[in-house]
């Protein structure tokens, strides 16, 4: 049994989440549940910003045909061949293909499905993934479209040669986690005192890397970036974030006057789909030393492809619901060890923290090796509506311990914000 739920919080009351594009998000996710006949359960969603929601629903019960009535077994043992049932349905396809709604969509379903494969072994996800083996994991990727960027055997000798020191990696991880940044200080829709009570509070709390949206104003920005710079001091790391506000000459003009705030990298500096656009963004900013970051509206491992053969971006940014779940996140995770950029994935919302912290702890033990030049953004706002909510310890990631991909939401909390019916809309109305 498949049930999809619409869940929406209400963070626009608050102007938490807005950016120089999304200036009221309401934090959403369409949230699924599978049921096997023995009485499993697995979790997953996709992220939303509010309306629209009702949308990816839709989306979810036209694919959940497809997977009612096949095993957990059954669709293990041939992912490639599930992950291509639901993303190249001859009829569904014609509304995608992979992207946009139906991709929302088909990670919401996959989601799930890795979150009851790995409860079915008694792992957390990211073990589950560290620990199998290499021809099977690979066995689960899509490599339509990308082989000339990354065959199934490059792919594998990259997981076989990063199975050397893969225990030392593990063991470093649960001991000192992932390093994380936050973006939590700096929304735009945020007053100059609570920016400054935030900065204060997550440096205290050991904070070094910092986020700040930026694109609705220049000056406004100027005087931001300054503000920000001055609090953390010439060390900690400043990124700026412009959520594909400009065109390509204005980004270019736009950074440069922010250049003397020395951020680490500009993102989404302009429309998320223009990788030609992003190429010459990244060749201007470079002898600036600023780089480019993008991904988070990337809908698929093709795009992630052009973008990396175009030298279009120094900072991959993987999401874990836009993507086609982990099936097409390894793939990318893949290709830019291949092209030698760095992921920094892109995290927040509702459950993207909880889900992308496994994706990355995979990405350091099985693929990269490396920390140099990575960190795993995060945004502290409703964890608590987690069952395993994420754990952060000196601004670090740490592995989770409960089996699953740790998007189970407490049943309260999906009964309470269920849109519209759910007693906090209720409420506002």
């Amino acid at each position: 049994m498949l049930t999809v739920s619409d869940v929406r919080f209400p963070t626009s009351l608050e102007q938490h989440g807005s950016d120089a594009m999304h200036t009221d998000p309401d934090y959403s996710v369409a949230y699924v549940v599978i049921e096997t006949d023995q009485g499993m359960h697995g979790y997953g969603l996709t992220f939303t910003v509010g309306r629209g929601t009702e949308i990816v629903v839709c989306a979810v019960e036209a694919l959940s045909a497809l997977v009612v009535g096949k095993s957990l077994e059954e669709i293990v043992s041939d992912f490639r061949g599930f992950y291509r049932l639901l993303t190249s349905d001859g009829q569904m396809r014609w509304i995608g293909p992979e992207k946009g709604v139906i991709q929302l969509a088909t990670a919401a379903v996959l989601n799930a499905v890795w979150d009851l494969w790995a409860r079915s072994e008694g792992k957390p996800l990211w073990k589950l993934l560290v620990e199998m083996d290499p021809r099977k994991l690979i066995s689960c990727i899509d490599f339509r479209y990308i082989t000339d960027a990354l065959t199934e055997q490059e792919a594998l000798d990259i997981l076989v040669k990063a199975q050397t020191g893969k225990q030392q990696r593990v063991d470093q991880m649960l001991k000192e986690g992932y390093p994380a940044y936050t973006t939590s200080c700096a929304w735009l829709g945020y007053s100059d005192q609570l920016l400054k009570q935030l900065c204060t509070d997550a440096l205290n709390d050991g904070w070094t890397k910092f986020k700040v949206k930026v694109g609705a104003d220049l000056e406004d920005d100027i005087r931001r970036c300054s503000l920000i710079r001055q609090m953390i001091g010439p060390h900690n790391t400043l990124m700026i974030d412009a959520n594909q506000r400009w065109d390509v000459g204005e980004a270019i003009t736009w950074v440069t006057r922010l250049a003397e705030y020395k951020p680490l990298w500009i993102e989404e500096p302009t429309s998320p789909d223009d990788i030609l656009g992003h190429a010459a963004i990244s060749k201007a900013l470079a002898p600036l030393g600023i780089g480019v970051a993008t991904g988070e509206q990337c809908h698929n491992r093709v795009m992630f492809k052009q973008f990396l053969q175009a030298s279009a971006l120094q900072f991959v940014q993987i999401d874990s619901c836009r993507l086609g779940s982990v099936n097409e996140n390894l793939a990318v995770l893949l290709m830019a060890h291949k092209f030698k950029v760095p992921v920094c994935p892109h995290a927040g919302g509702v459950g993207l923290c909880e889900l992308v912290q496994h994706l990355i702890l995979f990405d350091y033990i099985s693929v990269s090796a490396s920390l140099d030049n990575r960190m795993c953004e995060f945004v502290d706002h409703l964890h608590q509506h987690f069952r395993s909510p994420v754990v952060i310890q000196n601004a670090h990631y740490m592995p989770p311990k409960d089996p699953g991909y740790s998007c189970e939401m407490l049943e309260s909390s999906v009964q309470t914000h269920q849109y519209p019916q759910g007693q906090v809309w209720k409420n506002l109305q």
